[in-house]
């Protein structure tokens, strides 16, 4: 596992004239250490088309320093990125870790140097009273060369001003920045260095534009009052969300950080959704193949979820304790992790993430997607609710209520994706829906996953041969049963207590 970095920084450009400014009595900030100098040397790999640069990702080999080695850099907010670090190894080869990383914007194009760069270092080091390193400047006299094949390898020159936050408190990175720019500085226009070589050549891919778009032409047509919405322009815009939201939580889920692997499939999920409540709007020749990929990444996601799931619910019920049953558990949590995580190296994850990006940059829009979305939107999220509706009823009716229940459930997340697609166009009528709907997924998951847990804990049951940990496996079944009872008993008072649309 890479070595992992929350990098919060600014970054301020500097005219050769510059003089650093005294640093004192910046909030917190007891002393300064007296300045160091460092020569790095760092070669920038990228795809061809430079396809991380384009999202705000960078990927260098760095000499020098304290922190030589590998710097996987990817966006985590305002001023901040995620950086992870792997060591130095070989000059041209990628860590296999890092490249995995990224899989999902290369795609199995190529990593290679795209650009190097020379940096003189200055480094003022901020301590606080208890000798914590507060915020680390650096004034950076920096020499880039573009590194391409087509490029003529002319260098350029600049110097540019990194504050980057330590143990400071927040409000030290906002005062150094407004001493710096009383001295001269100017925020700086890229946020990273790579940014600033390249300039132009970094260019959003026709699907982030194409995003861009879909967003655009929904706020445009609802907050601007340059005319109505059409039903496409909602549809288009929900779904280009989620798709960047697959790409978004990928990294995160292959590094199995907190909650990841669940949002990532809620992702999926309301594509899937979306793509079923809204038929009308959109191409079924084009839709349509994306089923059967949706569901098998969503089940590759769903096999780390039911354990993470579990785990979390056991660690509430056992209350800090860890049984060996635990072991088992936690096994196969791992295993579903490699799994997942070998299934995001395929060709056909790749493949579908390429037609996830064609179904944004060429929306397959039916007849009805031209359509005003205020007149549409209310019958097909209706259709969806009424769906659910009958579902809700067979349960009384059907000959096995477990299957019943479970696609009772489905067609709960269907109308609430529905509604949440409305939301944008419809406010708080479809705002409503989605909550009602929420609430009834909710008590079917929370029976579900009662229903999970007793399988789990009975298995293990039959495995042990300690009569004290059978014992309490079987408090805990019996914990696990009352609590899935409880969820299918109120269910009748949760639909009970739902209106359902009113458009």
């Amino acid at each position: 596992m890479p070595e992992r970095h929350l990098e919060i920084e600014q970054k301020y450009d500097a005219g050769a004239d510059f003089v650093l400014p005294d640093l004192g009595g910046l909030p917190g900030a007891e002393s300064a250490a007296d300045p160091e100098v460092v020569e790095l040397h760092a070669s920038y790999f990228d795809t061809p088309d430079l396809r991380l640069a384009a999202h705000g990702i960078t990927l260098r080999r760095r000499r020098g320093g304290a922190d030589a080695g590998w710097h996987l850099k990817m966006p985590a907010g305002p001023d901040s990125r995620q950086e992870l670090r792997a060591p130095l190894g070989r000059p041209r080869v990628v860590p296999a870790r890092l490249a995995g990383l990224v899989a999902a914007y290369t795609r199995g194009a190529p990593l290679d140097p795209v650009a190097t760069l020379e940096t003189r270092r200055t480094v003022v080091r901020l301590y606080g009273a208890d000798g914590a390193m507060l915020a680390e400047v650096a004034d950076d006299q920096v020499t880039g060369r573009d590194a391409r094949g087509s490029a003529d390898g002319q260098a350029q020159r600049w110097r540019e001003i990194e504050v980057e936050l330590g143990d400071g408190p927040a409000d030290l990175l906002k005062a150094a920045g407004k001493r710096l720019r009383k001295a001269g500085a100017r925020r700086a226009k890229s946020s990273s260095k790579l940014g600033r070589l390249l300039g132009d050549a970094i260019v959003p891919s026709e699907a982030a534009r194409a995003r861009a778009v879909c967003k655009g032409r929904l706020v445009a047509a609802i907050d601007n009052g340059k005319g109505p919405a059409t039903t496409g322009d909602a549809v288009m815009a929900y779904l280009a969300a989620q798709v960047e939201a697959v790409v978004r939580f990928d990294p995160k889920a292959r590094l199995a950080e907190d909650d990841a692997v669940h949002r990532m499939r809620v992702a999926v999920r309301r594509i899937r959704s979306a793509l079923k409540a809204y038929r009308p709007v959109l191409d079924e020749e084009r839709t349509e193949p994306l089923e059967p990929e949706l569901k098998w990444l969503a089940a590759v996601l769903g096999e780390v979820r039911d354990c993470e799931v579990l785990r979390m619910r056991f660690k509430d019920r056992l209350d800090g304790a860890s049984p060996n049953w635990l072991d088992d558990l936690a096994h196969q949590e791992r295993t579903a992790y490699r799994r997942l995580n070998a299934s995001l190296k395929e060709p056909r994850y790749f493949a579908l993430l390429d037609e996830l990006d064609r179904l944004v940059a060429e929306p397959p829009l039916a007849e009805a997607a031209a359509r005003k979305a205020r007149k549409e939107l209310p019958e097909l999220v209706t259709r969806s609710w009424n769906r659910m509706g009958r579902a809700y009823a067979s349960i009384a009716i059907a000959e096995d209520a477990e299957v019943a229940r479970h696609e009772t459930r489905k067609a709960a997340k269907r109308a609430r994706y529905a509604a949440e697609l409305a939301m944008p166009v419809l406010g708080v009528a479809a705002k409503r829906v989605a909550k009602d709907a929420k609430r009834i997924q909710e008590v079917l998951g929370g029976y579900q996953d009662g229903v999970i847990a007793m399988e789990f804990l009975k298995a293990a049951a039959a495995r042990t041969r300690n009569p004290a940990e059978a014992f309490d496996l079987g408090v805990l079944y019996g914990w696990e049963r009352c609590a899935a009872e409880t969820a299918r008993d109120r269910l009748s008072v949760t639909w009970s207590q739902t209106l359902g649309p009113a458009f």
